[in-house]
């Protein structure tokens, strides 16, 4: 059994569809005595919606995915060297990308059959940084075998400290004069210390409020799409309670007007009841007149036939 070809195929598929034909296969490699690939297969977990969104993205859009990764090593690169005009024309170009990645990832999961809501796309944006960030997550997506949202990252994962040599230490100067200590500002020591540190910090307090503001975007975009369920969900509500309340005062009318029929019923089948009494006594009351009719007309002609 070709394993990656497997892989391909099973993270291509729908989530819901995943476990089923991930499980066939397995079966179907244990039925050939291919116990490694049965293994293999096995391992593979059930990718969210957003993971299958961004491994469909990767799948449909090599070129796109190809560019996000090659900005990736860039965007690495320019912090690693500390080259400020390069890592502004990549972090232009890198919000840029994953805005339009992440649409394109929508549009195909709405082609797909399954589409995804804001907060799922927030998270693809989130998973689109991340392989900016990491080239091990780079490599699971443009492969598209990511299974999970990874974690969002502070900085570049990956990049070393640039290294900054330290500088000679200088010959003490000659102590001032106090006149001179007064007069003389204290000397700044940021240029001393390195100005590559410094700029490294203020890049790493930088991408440390980026994270931040992700990730608060990202709750407020979660809780704005529960307020929208809720709300959804108390129309929903409104909606069956006022329904049901209508079918029961429909019912308790039937109901009524079943009580009404019954107790219309009940009287009339008094009422003939008693008819069919009456009628039973005026039968009984004929017959009896008509048996002695008979009895009178048998007399008569017995009489008459008398000599």
């Amino acid at each position: 059994m070709d394993v990656e070809r497997v892989i391909e195929e099973l993270y291509r598929l729908n989530p819901g569809e995943f476990v089923a034909a991930r499980d066939a296969c397995v079966a179907e490699a244990r039925k050939a005595g291919d116990t490694s690939a049965a293994k293999a297969i096995a391992a593979l977990r059930r990718p969210t919606r957003a993971t299958w969104a961004t491994n469909l993205l990767a799948h449909e859009r090599r070129e796109e995915a190809g560019q996000l990764v090659e900005l990736g090593r860039t965007l690495r690169e320019a912090h690693r060297t500390l080259d400020a005009p390069q890592l502004r024309a990549a972090g232009r170009r890198r919000h840029q990308l994953v805005a339009a990645l992440a649409r394109e990832a929508a549009g195909l999961a709405r082609a797909a059959g399954l589409p995804i809501g804001d907060t799922v796309v927030h998270e693809v944006e989130q998973i689109l940084h991340t392989v900016l960030a990491d080239p091990e997550v780079a490599e699971r997506w443009s492969h598209g075998r990511l299974t999970a949202v990874p974690e969002a990252v502070v900085g570049f994962m990956g990049v070393p400290a640039p290294s900054v040599p330290s500088p000679p230490s200088p010959t003490p100067p000659p102590a001032p004069s106090r006149r001179a200590r007064k007069e003389s500002p204290v000397p700044p020591e940021a240029g001393e210390r390195g100005p590559g540190r410094a700029q490294e910090r203020r890049r790493e307090r930088l991408e440390r409020a980026r994270t931040a503001a992700a990730q608060a975007d990202a709750e407020a975009r979660r809780r704005e799409e529960g307020l929208r369920e809720a709300r959804d969900g108390e129309r929903a509500a409104e909606a069956a309670a006022t329904e049901a309340a209508e079918r029961v005062r429909a019912l308790e009318r039937e109901l009524h007007e079943a009580h009404r029929a019954e107790r219309g019923s009940r009287t009339a089948l008094t009422e003939a009841a008693s008819a069919a009494k009456e009628a039973e006594r005026a039968a009984r009351e004929a017959r009896r007149a008509a048996e002695r009719a008979a009895r009178s007309v048998g007399n008569l002609e017995t009489r008459d036939e008398e000599p």
